[in-house]
């Protein structure tokens, strides 16, 4: 099974967005977009609702959100 990191700090970086901004924006609880943009190493699980509120905010596919890590 692959591991997943999502590109938030990168995207948030680029539109001048704080964490707190994407949590308002997406409306995923501001402690999941932390946890998610914190994890550097990946991760083998996501909430794909969440996932899919993040990609909407930043107005990108769930693809360009997610970069997949080699194992």
């Amino acid at each position: 099974m692959g591991r997943v990191k999502l590109r938030i700090r990168e995207l948030a970086q680029k539109r001048g967005w704080t964490l707190q901004d994407v949590a308002d924006q997406s409306g995923v609880n501001y402690n999941t977009v932390k946890s998610y943009a914190r994890r550097d190493d990946g991760m083998s699980t996501v909430d794909l609702s969440a996932v899919y509120k993040i990609a909407r905010a930043f107005d990108v596919t769930i693809e360009e959100l997610m970069e997949l890590l080699e194992e």
